[in-house]
C-alpha cells in the first residue's frame, strides 16, 4: 500500500473510530478526522473541491432545523454525495473550533429520549457513517489494495495445506526436490505480497501438477485466488 493510500486509509480507521465508539471522547476523535484530512493530499484535494462555493450556513439552516413547541425531529443530511461531502465536513470544523457545542448538537438536532449515548448513535448512523462510506467510494484503488491484501492471506492460508497433500505423494526424488523449489519461491512471493512474482511460479506449478496428475479442487481454489491478486 502506498502511503497515499495509507493516509486515506488512516482517515477511514479514524471515521470508524468514531462510528464504532462511545460518546465519551468523541470530540477527540472528530478532531482525529480533521488531522488525518489535513495529513492526506488527496483527502485536502477533495474536500477542497466539494466546499468550492458551499454554502454551509444555508444548508445547516435547511437541514438542522431548532425544535419547535417542545417536538424534536433528528436532522437528515443532503442527498447529494458531494452537498454531504462538505456540509459534514464544515460540521466537523465548527465542532472542533467550539463554535457549535457537541453535547446540545446532540441533543437539539439527533435527539432520543434524552440520552446523549442514544442520540450520539444516531448521530453515527445519519452522519459519520455515510461520510466515511461515500469518500471511500472515492477512492476505488484502496479497495483493490485491501482485496488483494485479503487475497494474499487467504493464500498463506491455503499453502500449507498444499504442501502437505503434494509432499504425501509418491514423489521422485527429483520431482520432490522441484516441488520444494517452486513452493518455496511461492511461499516468499505470497509473504512479500508481490502478485507478478505469485502469478509466474503458479504458471509453472500448473505445469507440474499437470506432470504429476495432481490437479484438484484444493489447487484450482490456488490458482482461483492467485488471478485475484
Amino acid at each position: 500500500m502506498t502511503d497515499r493510500l495509507r493516509a486515506i486509509e488512516n482517515f477511514l480507521d479514524a471515521c470508524s473510530a468514531l462510528a464504532d465508539g462511545k460518546y465519551s471522547g468523541s470530540e477527540g476523535k472528530i478532531s482525529a478526522i480533521l488531522a488525518a484530512i489535513a495529513q492526506s493530499p488527496d483527502l485536502t484535494e477533495l474536500f477542497t473541491a466539494v466546499t468550492q462555493d458551499f454554502d454551509y450556513v444555508s444548508v445547516k439552516r435547511h437541514f438542522f432545523r431548532k425544535p419547535v413547541s417542545g417536538t424534536r425531529a433528528p436532522a437528515y443530511l443532503p442527498a447529494e454525495r458531494s452537498d454531504l461531502l462538505a456540509f459534514v465536513f464544515c460540521l466537523f470544523a465548527e465542532i472542533d473550533n467550539g463554535t457549535l457545542p457537541f453535547s446540545g448538537m446532540l441533543l437539539d438536532y439527533f435527539y432520543v429520549d434524552g440520552s446523549y449515548t442514544a442520540s450520539f448513535n444516531l448521530f453515527c448512523e445519519r452522519v459519520v457513517r455515510p461520510f466515511r462510506d461515500i469518500v471511500a467510494d472515492c477512492f476505488p484503488a484502496l479497495r483493490t489494495v485491501k482485496r488483494g491484501e485479503d487475497d494474499f492471506s487467504k493464500l498463506a492460508m491455503v499453502l500449507p495445506l498444499e504442501r502437505t497433500r503434494i509432499l504425501a505423494l509418491s514423489l521422485r526424488d527429483t520431482d520432490r526436490q522441484a516441488f520444494e523449489s517452486l513452493f518455496l519461491g511461492l511461499s516468499a512471493a505470497v509473504e512479500n505480497r508481490d502478485g507478478a512474482a505469485v502469478k509466474a511460479i503458479l504458471a509453472g506449478y500448473r505445469y507440474f501438477l499437470r506432470f504429476l496428475g495432481a490437479e484438484n479442487e484444493l489447487s484450482a481454489q490456488i490458482f482461483e485466488i492467485a488471478s485475484l491478486l
